[in-house]
């Protein structure tokens, strides 16, 4: 069987379409381009290991995680031209907070470059913290 090519959007970031449960998010990290798909595969390894049995969805072509048994989303990452985004979606109640502010209230972000060295223990910190907070509706 011959796996139809995935379209990239602006910075790279494929165009999968929506749908629930870990096989949307795997073709989604599948095609990430270069280097980013080892970062996509990385931190679902962690989300998986730091939120046991978490539940999974592609939305708005992003990865999306929420907490097992519970409503909402609490995580989602992004593809963009130089780096990965990793939105925390209640991040302003982490601690510490995730460094990278927005434009929304209670979001923060983690931007992972290519050659970053990603802090397991605090990434991992963060998803088990966040996984215990209510998700966002989407």
């Amino acid at each position: 069987m011959v796996k139809k090519q995935v379209k990239l959007l602006a910075g790279g970031n494929p165009q999968i379409p929506k749908g629930e449960g870990d096989g949307p998010v795997q073709d989604y990290i599948a095609a990430m381009p270069g280097w980013k798909r080892a970062v996509g595969k990385r931190l679902d390894k962690l989300i998986e290991g730091a939120a046991p049995g978490v539940r999974k969805a592609v939305k708005w072509n992003s990865p999306f995680y929420g907490a097992k048994g519970g409503e909402g989303w609490f995580l989602n990452f992004h593809c963009f031209t130089r780096y990965v985004k990793v939105a925390f979606l209640r991040g302003d109640s982490l601690e510490p907070k995730p460094p990278g502010e927005s434009k929304h209230e209670h979001v923060r972000y983690l931007d992972i470059h290519e050659d970053d060295d990603l802090d397991e223990k605090q990434f991992k910190d963060w998803v088990k913290q966040a996984s215990k907070l209510p998700g966002e509706k989407m």
